[in-house]
């Protein structure tokens, strides 16, 4: 890298901490304390598990179907999607959800606070609207995540909490890669899930799903080798230039299987059915087991997942 690309680097990450540091108005958990939290893997969960999906587009209706395959039937679930939604949207009942009928037009479809308050369910798994820093900035991510993890334990004090990360537009102008290599820790953990804990007198974890991470390490995998099976680059993984297709989607339940289940999604089916049964296209053995392997890796080698890690 030559001295003036070091040199932008080093100021593009300056002025975005400065921006996150501006935009919350909520301390962060210590680092170490932080830290601590996660040092113990989450207990074993149940092999039978009903969860709540709490979100937007990026959680889809295809992906949870797809879970619920991969599970061989022990994954149930409701969901309350928008377009777009911010978590303040789903909180907050006086703020309209933009796309609420299209998106939640199906069994499924239970209304969130309902759910959440009925104590009902083993996961909630949580996601935050992107750009995510405009959810920072306006829509007071922090709080609105210790909101409804406060209201889930309040119910159910076993209930594991997830914060689902997921990733921007591929057209980002600073990068798509580099904003998945760099977000994770300055704007999903740093402005948001540590001020969300230190809001608890008594902070309990909060476990990370890091699909935007498992999307980083499988778009550069199958790039560097000019691809695998049907996927040639990561425009293959998307229906647009944010939304994944069926490709994406099964990676992204691969990573919700292996952290929810703590289990290796390695030897998992690929030859799947999408939320309106119909066939999903099927990435083929050698990307699928490609796929299996990378999420397995990711999750393994990061321990706010909760999944017990390998050396």
């Amino acid at each position: 890298m030559t001295k003036a690309l070091v040199v932008v680097a080093v100021t593009i990450a300056v002025l975005s901490a400065l921006y996150v540091w501006r935009s919350s108005s909520h301390k962060p958990l210590g680092q170490e304390a932080f830290d601590a939290l996660y040092e113990a893997p989450a207990p074993k969960p149940p092999q039978t598990m009903t969860a709540m999906h709490l979100g937007h587009s990026l959680v889809s209706h295809d992906m949870p179907e797809l879970l619920v395959q991969l599970s061989d039937g022990r994954y149930h679930y409701n969901s309350q999607l928008g377009w777009g939604t911010f978590l303040k949207a789903h909180w907050d009942p006086d703020t309209p959800i933009n796309g609420f009928e299209d998106s939640n037009g199906h069994p499924q479809f239970r209304d969130a606070h309902e759910a959440i308050a009925s104590g009902e369910y083993d996961a909630i798994i949580l996601t935050e609207a992107v750009e995510i820093r405009d959810s920072i900035k306006y829509m007071d991510s922090a709080k609105m995540l210790h909101n409804w993890a406060t209201k889930a334990r309040a119910s159910n004090p076993d209930v594991r909490v997830y914060f689902y990360e997921t990733w921007h537009d591929l057209d980002d102008p600073e990068g798509w890669l580099e904003r998945l290599d760099r977000d994770l820790e300055m704007y999903w953990e740093g402005a948001i899930l540590r001020p969300a804990l230190n809001l608890d007198d008594n902070p309990q974890p909060i476990y990370v799903i890091p699909a935007g991470q498992v999307m980083a390490r499988f778009v550069r995998e199958i790039e560097k080798r000019g691809g695998v099976g049907p996927i040639k680059s990561r425009t293959d993984l998307f229906s647009d230039t944010i939304h994944f297709n069926a490709y994406g989607a099964y990676l992204v339940a691969l990573t919700h299987f292996a952290v929810l289940y703590q289990t290796s999604p390695v030897g998992l089916p690929h030859n799947l059915v999408k939320f309106d049964g119909t066939p999903a296209p099927d990435p083929g053995p050698e990307a699928a087991k490609l796929m299996q392997e990378i999420v397995w890796d990711v999750v393994t080698h990061y321990n706010r997942t909760g999944v017990p890690q390998q050396g």
